[in-house]
């Protein structure tokens, strides 16, 4: 295919091997993070993990009659088991960053595989709480370093008009891992002698390994060779690789011209909060935070205790949860279809719409029929698996890949590692609250919290409407002409003489 840019030159391009296999290999970023998401609400729900960690929650869940459907996992230190992943991550992709810009995406990748594999390994093996936590922080050290270089990754290795699909991998793998955790969790309940949570958390080895060992044969993008190495002749060399063809001077000169810009910049942190940024800086730290407070990502590694809650069984709650993350892979499929030929805004708009009746319609059932120590029926439960279902469903389509693919295509390559660490550490800071207090605000809030998360749903998608921009098919490094055209952002991004300029166009 040849790729035109508004310019009217040719990125000419092919889809390659080389490109789809190198791809592959980095979207296994997107396996270990989905991977800890299912495993650890799974492992959280099984009776004899619980009972050997957790007794308090084993004996409450078992013989107290009295306590609140809602509250019967309320447990500070259960909550933390799973935030200290992410707080771990968000320190780590802070640090990630300087690495990233110096060394190149390819060393950060390599360095999240491994750490993540030596956490999978501490967790499996785990005899106390301290094993279970030290594991869990290695784990997010892992994915801090993944979540910060894999996204970038995909964007700059891409062809423009398929930089939505092939970003999407990421996603897609994420919602994989979550499937794949809750398959093996189910399996794991039928091991006898109760250790079989030890496979779940062990098991994390297996997507970290491919991360890892294929993060050695990768090739490092053009645009980080030139970055960091200066090296234009090997930066040439891998975009005929990834292109498909040798003429690929426009698209390198792009790069070149991008990468003289970036090494003015010597404090990317700093720089990011000028005034020119300032799109920019807002949309890495307003997209990470709408895409929590849909609510998804508590959901997804609660949703064994979730479907515990409303009256299944230790077996069901994890089949269902299997079923939800089925639904969440097909939409993320569907949307690497659509996305490049549709846009991103109005997927955001569609699954915003979709997820904001489904959290509406799952809080008034809850409301209505489960109350504090009622029972579901078989009908309403399962009305509720489907209306899940559906909302994670339009979460593939929508906030669940597009956060992490529009937050990886709008950034100027001078901040872009910098502005990628910002996005992905609010990420982490909204999981570690998310995750350290969705509980006790269950305990609390009760059917509520659905009506809390549908509140911010009717937000966000007034706000995308209004101020995200569109970027479909344009090339990554032309990126800030969308800033200079939007209604709202460019009165940010020109300076004084350009704004006079369009004043006299308008005249």
């Amino acid at each position: 295919m040849a790729i035109t840019n508004r310019e009217n030159g040719q990125y000419n391009a092919r889809i390659t091997w080389f490109l789809v296999l190198s791809c592959a290999v980095a979207a296994a970023g997107g396996l270990i993070f989905g991977y800890d998401l299912g495993i650890s609400g799974g492992v959280s729900s099984m009776d004899n993990f619980l009972k050997k960690f957790f007794p308090e929650v084993s004996k409450k869940l078992k013989e107290d009659s009295k306590t609140s459907n809602y509250c019967k996992f309320n447990s500070l230190l259960l909550t933390f088991f799973t935030s200290s992943l992410y707080m771990a991550g968000l320190v780590a992709s802070l640090c990630a960053s300087p690495i990233t810009r110096a060394f190149g995406r390819k060393s950060s990748i390599l360095l999240g595989g491994a750490a993540f594999l030596i956490g999978s390994a501490i967790g499996g093996a785990a005899c106390n709480v301290f094993m279970l936590i030290v594991g869990r922080l290695l784990l997010g050290v892992g994915i801090g370093f993944a979540n910060q270089s894999v996204p970038l990754y995909l964007s700059e290795m891409a062809p423009p008009k398929n930089r939505g699909a092939f970003s999407s991998a990421f996603s897609f793998c994420i919602g994989f891992g979550v499937a794949l955790a809750n398959l093996i969790n189910y399996a794991a309940t039928k091991i006898k002698g109760g250790w079989g949570w030890r496979i779940s958390l062990a098991m994390a080895a297996a997507p970290a390994s491919i991360l890892t060992l294929g993060a050695i044969f990768l090739p490092d993008t053009p645009n980080s060779l030139i970055q960091h190495s200066k090296n234009h002749e090997k930066a040439k060399r891998v975009l005929q690789q990834v292109r498909g063809v040798d003429n690929v001077q426009v698209e390198l000169d792009d790069l070149v011209q991008a990468s003289n810009i970036s090494r003015s910049i010597k404090h990317p942190f700093q720089d990011i909060r000028k005034r020119k940024y300032r799109p920019q800086f807002i949309m890495s730290i307003a997209i990470p935070f709408c895409q929590q407070v849909t609510g998804i990502h508590v959901i997804t590694f609660y949703a064994p205790l979730l479907f515990r809650t409303i009256g299944f069984g230790e077996r069901a709650s994890l089949i269902s949860a299997i079923v939800v993350g089925a639904a969440k892979c097909g939409a993320i499929f569907l949307m690497s279809y659509i996305v490049d030929k549709n846009g991103r805004k109005i997927l955001f708009i569609l699954g915003g719409i979709l997820m904001l009746v489904c959290q509406l319609l799952i809080g008034g059932i809850m409301a209505a029929k489960l109350g504090d120590h009622g029972h579901l029926s078989n009908a309403y439960a399962f009305l509720v698996l489907i209306l899940v279902c559906i909302y994670v469903a339009g979460f593939g389509l929508s906030w669940g890949p597009l956060g992490w693919l529009v937050t990886s295509e709008i950034f100027s390559l001078e901040i872009r590692s910098a502005a990628q660490s910002i996005r992905v550490s609010v990420d982490f800071l909204f999981f570690f609250l998310g995750a350290q207090n969705f509980l006790t605000m269950l305990c609390h809030f009760k059917a509520g919290i659905f009506f809390f998360f549908a509140g911010w749903l009717a937000l966000m998608t007034v706000f995308v409407y209004l101020l995200l921009p569109e970027t479909k098919n344009l090339p990554i490094e032309r990126m800030d002409t969308i800033w200079r055209e939007h209604w709202f952002w460019k009165r940010f991004v020109l300076d004084d003489e350009e704004k006079l300029e369009n004043k006299a166009q308008d005249i």
